[in-house]
């Protein structure tokens, strides 16, 4: 950082020394000629549009991780509950319990802790009830396919929580929002003074899209959380599909958890 502070400097300052002595020898025109404003304006404008793009595409890159880690959480716990029907009754009925109350956790405790960044540790409670459950099994068949499914279903969650904190620092978000007030104050100054009424409504229409796509940056970059949200849709539809085949296989046995997840047996 400071290389390029330093480097950045002694460019500036290169750059006025070139303008004081090597111009006159350079360039055939006189010392109050040159480029005006809004020249310089345009390349601003430019940089300004580059870095929204640049971070945007970072920022929804994040938001398609994150979604696919949802999804993929989904799939590994509905394959761990279709796994669990080749384990013996007991086991069978402890995974398929637990993996409601799971995703009974996720929808209703950590969906909404995400939205700040946040996890919550109401669904490690059944993860490692799916672990104790497992060393039962140790000798069963069946031992190895639950194992690898709840694996999947470990790195997904990890990699959902890892998603659901901002991609990108709150330095760069301010950096951007300098630019964006930077740029249009400097196009301001460019415009006349007079018989403007078409460079104004350019001007808005201009700081109305920076600020649309500084917004949806804003937005994306939390996945789970603002308006371009990611809904607990594959959870919800996994969880109840979980308690319909526990329902099925074990009709008089309730379930240990309340509708947020939390133990109750």
């Amino acid at each position: 950082m400071v290389l390029v502070i330093v480097v950045a400097a002694l460019a500036l300052l290169a750059g006025l020394a070139a303008n004081r002595w090597l111009r006159p020898r350079l360039v055939n025109a006189g010392d109050d000629e040159g480029m005006a404003v809004k020249d310089l304006v345009g390349p601003l404008l430019t940089m300004t549009i580059l870095l929204l793009s640049f971070v945007l595409v970072t920022a929804n890159g994040s938001y398609g991780k994150a979604e696919v880690a949802a999804r993929g959480e989904a799939r590994a716990l509905d394959q761990l509950v279709e796994t669990a029907e080749y384990a013996p009754a007991g086991e069978r009925s402890d995974i398929q319990a637990g993996a409601v109350c799971y995703a009974r956790a996720v929808r209703t405790q950590e969906w909404p802790a995400m939205s700040d960044g946040n996890g919550s540790s109401a669904p490690s409670v059944w993860s490692t009830g799916f672990r104790q459950t497992f060393e039962t099994l140790a000798d069963q068949p069946v031992f190895g396919m639950l194992v690898a499914a709840d694996n999947k279903r470990s790195d997904e969650r990890e990699e959902r929580l890892t998603q659901a904190t901002s991609s990108i620092p709150g330095t760069i978000f301010w950096f951007l929002l300098a630019t964006l007030v930077i740029t249009v104050t400097a196009l301001g100054i460019c415009l006349p003074r007079r018989n403007n009424r078409g460079q104004i409504v350019t001007l808005v229409v201009i700081t109305g899209l920076l600020t649309c796509a500084l917004v949806i940056i804003r937005d994306v970059d939390r996945p789970f959380g603002g308006i371009i949200d990611i809904s607990p849709t594959a959870i919800t539809e996994t969880e109840r599909q979980a308690e319909r085949d526990f329902t099925t296989n074990h009709p008089a046995t309730d379930l240990p958890c309340d509708g947020e997840g939390n133990r109750t047996a």
